[in-house]
């Protein structure tokens, strides 16, 4: 068995969703997050809010960002364990962040030092 990250993107962070509309989602996603975890297939996984981090980059400069104003920005990651890339794909697709337009499920192996990436 392999794990994978399915990591969640919002493709407008400028979009805040209301206090009633936060705490459906959050339902939803912690009864998405119960069935994987419920097939002990669950690993880890946490959100990231838009605010609050920093940028290094190769030249070492520390910008503060992302902003939520970029056309894109990861709201959260969890890492399951699966079968295959397309069990890792099914559990994405039962996401309840593709309910927002032009969000997306990205999912990636993860790899476990043997040279795979």
């Amino acid at each position: 068995m392999e794990e994978f990250a399915l990591i969640m993107r919002h493709e407008d962070g400028k979009k805040v969703a209301s206090p009633e509309q936060m705490q459906a989602w959050m339902k939803q996603t912690m009864d998405w997050i119960g069935g994987i975890a419920a097939q002990n297939k669950f690993v880890s996984g946490t959100g990231l809010p838009f605010d609050g981090a920093r940028v290094v980059h190769s030249n070492g400069v520390v910008t503060n960002g992302p902003f939520g104003e970029i056309k894109e920005t990861i709201g959260g990651i969890i890492v399951v364990k699966a079968d295959s890339f397309e069990e890792a794909v099914a559990f994405a697709k039962g996401s309840p962040v593709l309910q927002g337009e032009g969000n997306t499920m990205e999912v990636r192996k993860i790899a476990k030092g043997d040279g795979v990436h």
